[in-house]
Formats: C-alpha cells, structure tokens, sequence
C-alpha cells in the first residue's frame, strides 16, 4: 500500500481577497474561543504579508509571529494594532445566548 503524503493546511494560502480575510475573521470571531481567534488573525496577517502587517503595528515581525502562534500569547493591544493593521475593527452586538437584562 502507497503511503499517503500530507501536509500542514494553512488558511492563509487560500485568504486571497479583502472579503476572504473579513469572512474568516468573522466566523472566528463568531466560534469566541481565543485561541481560534488568535490563530485566525495570524493567519490573516500572513495572508497580507507578516513584514508589512508588523511594521504598521508597531511590533517585530518575529514577535508577531511568536505572540500569534499556536503557543503564544498575545497582549490585548497587540491584537487591535494588528486588526487596525489590517484595515479592520471590533464592533460590538448582544451575544445570541445572552440573557441580560436593561439597567
């Protein structure tokens, strides 16, 4: 039998538009958990090219890397210099399975 050969998949090789980097990170924002968001905007900062995207955030590009990485662990401002580098923003709505109730 013929051994299969795999690699790593990667989603910043298929993050090819604007709109695939805004898609993914939405939904990643929508899964909530930190690590799938930490490596999604990892990914998107590949995608665009991690030099330019450290550059414009004010970080190494080796720290970014480090922080954005399976094991790292980004600092919250860390995280918005890179969305802000990426031409994107948070925005804020009710959580779908929040029960809070008005002040």
């Amino acid at each position: 039998m013929a051994k299969t050969k795999t690699t790593k998949w990667d989603a910043a090789k298929h993050l090819k538009t604007e709109e695939d980097i805004q898609d993914y990170l939405a939904v990643a924002f929508e899964d909530g958990h930190p690590d799938v968001i930490k490596l999604a905007i990892g990914a998107a900062a590949r995608a665009r090219g991690m030099t330019s995207i450290a550059s414009q955030a004010g970080v190494s590009r080796e720290s970014l890397y480090q922080s954005l990485s399976e094991n790292g662990n980004p600092a919250f401002a860390t995280v918005i210099r890179v969305m802000n580098a990426l031409g994107l923003a948070f925005s804020i709505k009710p959580h779908p399975q929040s029960k809070m109730t008005t002040v």
